[in-house]
């Protein structure tokens, strides 16, 4: 009787999968976040500050190391931030560095001032090195399915009357 006061609450906090193939449970998923966002802060640093993507990144990144600072318990950080488990957290976290370091390896934010983009007009003919993105157009099938699949409520109801019930005298 004892043992099961204090062993059952105690086995409940301890997560034996997460539900989803392919990603395994980590047992001290709040320390692995707290070293993943505090990572993730200090290699923000190196993105501009007025960059918009910095600003995000901050600003989700602290709100949710705060969050795992301040509970213990995976299943209150889980609640707290409603992102997933912790497990999701942490592949999402080690995505973000992984793109920060990509980032400042390609340093997007580093274009000169004086650059200049070619701006091609709509009417203007496209040069042969640019490719084109625009996609052809949707087969003859595709619009005659969407005819009749969308409804019109103009063709349902007869002219003059409405679908709503009118009271009776």
């Amino acid at each position: 009787m004892f043992l099961r006061r204090i062993a059952r609450p105690l086995m409940a906090k301890v997560k034996e999968t997460t539900g989803i193939v392919g990603l395994d449970v980590v047992p001290n998923a709040r320390e692995v976040l707290i070293s993943l966002y505090t990572k993730t802060l200090n290699e923000i640093q190196t993105v501009p500050e007025d960059e918009g993507y910095r600003k995000a990144v901050e600003s989700f990144t602290s709100h949710r190391l705060k969050v795992c600072q301040e509970e213990e318990d995976w299943e209150q950080i889980e609640k707290r931030l409603g992102c997933g488990q912790v497990e999701e957290l942490i592949e999402e976290a080690q995505d973000e560095l992984k793109l920060l370091s990509m980032l400042n390896e390609w340093d997007p934010w580093g274009v000169p001032d004086d650059y200049e983009c070619e701006v091609i007009e709509n009417d203007a003919p496209i040069p042969k090195h640019v490719p084109q993105h625009r996609p052809g157009p949707l087969p003859e099938e595709f619009y005659n399915t969407l005819e009749a699949v969308t409804p019109h409520p103009e063709k349902d109801t007869p002219a003059g009357t409405s679908s709503e019930s009118q009271p009776k005298e």
